[in-house]
């Protein structure tokens, strides 16, 4: 799993920083989270590939979506015909569909725009979740959770052998949580040669927001959270008047949530030729797994340092 930092500004772009979106991989699914104005050429200059699974919106502001239509037209153009799932802010799902008809997108493949309410999973596999999460900006606003489920426990192959199990399908079988009987009549339980399960991974983003205690529920233990950091804590009444955080506040929320990295984004154009002060005041709380990403930055997401991988 990996994400790439397509846009990290505020709603005013800057020479070096594109509107927001953030491009998450796992296991082949490409999802993008928001899709500001020149989302896809960011997707050429970083060359991730146009091959996205499903679209999630934090909000319907501008420098979240303006870049959605024109996304669209060039998939179109590079006839694509898998249907494309589009989640938004419960109540909002016209306003998305009228954006694209005002802009004449009407795209070959099928394109279904989901309302989707906080708190709630919206995507169920087998091998992870995608929920939202409330969050508290100025409009209708919700954050996103992927969530692995736990994965089976080693299988110990030089126990299973000391046990008498013959190497072949009744190894798959203990692993699987089945029980086996050897030629001798003596049964082996799973939990003789299984470990215990091993966590998956957990990456939240949660868009524009001030702090708020859904979000450190659900980033609780996460391997990454990308919060809101668009001041220091000189504008704090500043963004508390446009609904967002500082990043002392995002530093706060990573504390609290006890999450392994924090991803401070969103970060307003007064920043523009120095946004070093913003990470300096998120490590000063939260410490070195602070970090303040460029645009085209990429970081991988490993599975948890317990697994012993």
């Amino acid at each position: 799993m990996d994400v790439t930092f397509l846009g990290t500004s505020g709603a005013v772009p800057t020479t070096q920083r594109n509107p927001s979106a953030i491009l998450l991989r796992r296991e082949g699914e490409r999802f993008l989270f928001d899709v500001g104005e020149g989302t896809q050429r960011q997707m050429m200059r970083f060359s991730t590939g146009f091959d996205v699974s499903t679209i999630f919106l934090t909000h319907l502001h501008g420098d979240h979506v303006l870049g959605l239509p024109g996304l669209l037209q060039t998939l179109d153009f590079n006839e694509r015909t898998v249907p494309l799932d589009i989640y938004t802010p419960a109540g909002t799902s016209g306003d998305v569909e009228n954006l694209l008809d005002a802009t004449g997108t009407t795209p070959g493949f099928r394109v279904q725009v989901h309302d989707a309410t906080p708190g709630k999973p919206i995507i169920e596999r087998d091998e992870y979740t995608i929920r939202t999460v409330e969050t508290d900006h100025r409009t209708r606003s919700i954050g996103y959770a992927l969530v692995e489920a736990e994965r089976k426990g080693r299988f110990d192959r030089e126990r299973a052998q000391d046990l008498g199990v013959p190497v072949g399908p009744k190894f798959q079988q203990l692993h699987e949580g089945s029980p086996v009987e050897l030629e001798d009549g003596t049964i082996v339980q799973p939990e003789e040669v299984v470990g215990d399960p091993r966590p998956g991974r957990r990456v939240v983003y949660t868009g524009d927001t001030r702090p708020t205690e859904p979000v450190v529920s659900v980033a609780s233990e996460a391997d990454l959270l990308i919060h809101d950091a668009m001041f220091t804590q000189d504008r704090q009444q500043r963004a508390q008047q446009t609904g967002h955080s500082t990043a002392q506040e995002a530093a706060t929320v990573a504390s609290k949530a006890g999450v392994k990295r924090l991803a401070l984004t969103h970060i307003s154009s007064r920043y523009a030729t120095d946004a070093e002060p913003l990470e300096n005041e998120a490590i000063e709380r939260f410490g070195d797994n602070a970090f303040l990403p460029d645009d085209g930055d990429t970081i991988t997401i490993p599975y948890p340092e317990s697994d012993d991988e």
